[in-house]
């Protein structure tokens, strides 16, 4: 679990993820291939401010393309998209131009 642990953390460091974005890359097949419940082990045992993580996010897409704030709070929570909560997507969208 510790090496799930480490690419977890990595991931983390790089972009924002969500929780179920994050167990799903390091689960699926074209990810890193951990067992679901290895990678859900890992990603539950961090300390994650998931909004934090949403606000990584949807700053980054706008880096990159324009947004309304409802396309940006779908972006984030579709389960095609970023697989956030839509608590989380919606802090994290609110938390950029988009929606000022």
């Amino acid at each position: 679990m510790e090496q799930a642990r480490g690419a977890a953390q990595s991931y983390l460091d790089m972009n924002g993820f969500s929780r179920a974005g994050l167990i799903q890359q390091l689960s699926s097949s074209a990810g890193d291939q951990y067992p679901k419940d290895v990678a859900t082990q890992a990603v539950d045992s961090l300390n994650v401010d998931w909004n934090a993580q949403a606000v990584r996010a949807a700053q980054s897409y706008l880096n990159m393309d324009h947004f309304s704030c409802s396309g940006l709070i779908e972006q984030l929570s579709s389960s095609a998209g970023d697989q956030y909560t839509k608590a989380q997507a919606s802090y994290g969208a609110h938390h950029t131009s988009a929606c000022g």
